[in-house]
């Protein structure tokens, strides 16, 4: 083996690879020098004290519509009040629907209003009102031998005596007598009662 066919093999690789290399060179730079770079179109500015007005207006149909601004984008970095107004004038309403409910609400049916008429069609006719309360107090008798049975009744500090068909405090009337009640009725509400004898 030969130590200089070793060498000779790796100066041919390199010779080769150097031509390629050239080539690829010159034929990614078109054979002309360095090109020049392309001038950077000029940013237009704007001073803070200028202020711009909309360039273009546009109108609809018959000259009835909205304006509409086209104001250039810029960069300068002054604040502009009439952007800052209008966007605090602008007023954010939702339509009543939540973001965050993965189905939309199902409106509850409201239930019809009733009338004064329709709630009484349903309840019926009017009833009634109950008749008042006999307020007497039994608590006791009165009798003597060969005499007819009498009782003691009470109506706050009143007391009255009767017997069987009296008419007490000028309206209520002695039905019947028994040794533990007796039976009232109210002659002017045509209302009976039975109260018991009540002791003390």
């Amino acid at each position: 083996m030969k130590v200089g066919a070793e060498n000779r093999t790796k100066l041919i690789a390199a010779v080769a690879l150097m031509t390629i290399a050239v080539v690829v060179l010159l034929f990614n730079s078109g054979g002309s020098g360095p090109k020049a770079a392309a001038p950077t179109p000029p940013i237009p500015t704007l001073s803070p004290t200028a202020t711009s007005r909309p360039a273009a207006t546009g109108r609809t149909g018959k000259g009835h519509g909205k304006k509409v601004s086209t104001a250039p984008h810029s960069l300068d970095p002054s604040l502009r009040y009439d952007w800052l107004k209008a966007s605090e004038d602008t007023k954010y309403e939702g339509n009543g629907r939540n973001i965050f409910l993965a189905q939309a609400e199902i409106p509850q049916p409201v239930a019809p209003v009733k009338t004064d008429a329709q709630k009484a069609a349903e309840s019926g006719p009017p009833q009634p009102p109950p008749p008042p309360p006999i307020n007497l107090k039994f608590f006791g008798f009165a009798s003597r031998p060969g005499e007819a049975k009498k009782i003691f009744l009470s109506e706050g500090e009143d007391v009255f005596i009767a017997a069987e068909g009296d008419v007490v405090n000028r309206h209520y009337k002695v039905l019947r007598i028994s040794p533990t009640s007796v039976e009232i009725e109210d002659v002017l509400n045509n209302n009976r009662q039975s109260i018991p004898l009540t002791l003390g």
